[in-house]
């Protein structure tokens, strides 16, 4: 069947149709992205003002033409960080499922993590061992370590990119006084939590997933996105921390220059920089690969075990 997962993140409203069934692979038919950057939209009380829910209404109903354009037959519809943690989430929910019909599924820090962490097995498959899998989205950092399928610790950390760019680093490019600050709460943030992970013993492998470590592997030297999903991609930490010195003398046009990075990301890259930079850093991480599936397929993925479960 043709299945839809829209993801209603801090940064874009994403369409993903694949084709798929249970014991099978979802294969990609379609993508339709739309940047909203919900998590720049929030006013002094925490609250999406009318002009955010007015423009994610309209942006749900673009997808929902998309999604029928393309022959979707259901639909499995969430929101991450942005909605979670606005003070008017309710509100925000009931407009759009009363001017659309799409009720949004709102995961939790731990579902997104423990859905991240399934498309990772799936994807690199029981031989790799206890994996170690990093997310930085635009709101949260989510962090998922285990054997099996279900991960033994995931943690979500109010470490995203977009956030922490809006509340940390003012300035085209950021000073020095504001760039160490936001490196020391980072590093805080995650060195607060990091026992509930190493208390579990070494990683056999280390995964990242999301478009902040895709581009930062991208300007390191990685593969280009036009090589395929098979290709291998690889962050190391000595590439990193080479980086993030320049990326913080840069402005944002800047940064949109180099190799792989969007002009609607380059201004959050500094601060995804300094996330991983830490997260590999506080773990000992030396190289990590960069995985193809993330979030959207864990969704799917849940999704099509149960329609096996019920199948006779």
């Amino acid at each position: 069947m043709r299945l839809g997962v829209l993801d209603v993140g801090s940064n874009t409203v994403h369409l993903l149709v694949v084709d798929a069934h249970p014991g099978a692979r979802p294969l990609p038919a379609h993508s339709h992205k739309a940047e909203l950057r919900l998590a720049q939209l929030l006013d002094e009380d925490g609250a999406i003002g009318t002009e955010g829910v007015d423009r994610l209404i309209a942006t749900v109903q673009d997808a929902l033409q998309a999604a029928e354009d393309k022959g979707v037959e259901d639909l499995l519809p969430f929101a991450t960080s942005a909605v979670r943690e606005a003070t008017n989430a309710d509100e925000v929910l009931a407009r759009v499922q009363a001017a659309t019909g799409v009720e949004l599924h709102v995961l939790t820090g731990t579902e997104e993590a423990r859905l991240t962490f399934l498309a990772a097995r799936r994807w690199y498959g029981w031989s790799a061992g206890k994996l170690l899998v990093l997310d930085i989205g635009g709101g949260s950092l989510e962090i998922g370590f285990g054997l099996d399928e279900q991960p033994d610790a995931a943690v979500s950390l109010p470490l995203g990119a977009g956030r922490l760019t809006a509340a940390w680093l003012p300035g085209d490019p950021p000073g020095a006084d504001a760039t160490r600050a936001l490196r020391r709460h980072v590093r805080a943030q995650i060195a607060r939590n990091i026992s509930e992970f190493t208390r579990l013993g070494a990683p056999d492998h280390v995964v990242a997933t999301s478009k902040t470590f895709k581009q930062l592997a991208r300007i390191a030297g990685a593969a280009r996105s036009t090589d395929g999903i098979y290709a291998q991609r690889e962050l190391k930490r000595e590439s990193l921390e080479a980086w993030v010195p320049r990326l913080a003398a840069m402005t944002s046009a800047q940064r949109a220059e180099l190799p792989g990075v969007s002009e609607g990301r380059a201004s959050q890259l500094l601060a995804g920089a300094l996330v991983a930079e830490a997260t590999m850093d506080l773990f000992g991480v030396e190289t990590l690969e960069v995985c193809p599936w993330a979030l959207r397929e864990g969704v799917i993925l849940r999704r099509l075990d149960h329609m096996g479960s019920t199948t006779p």
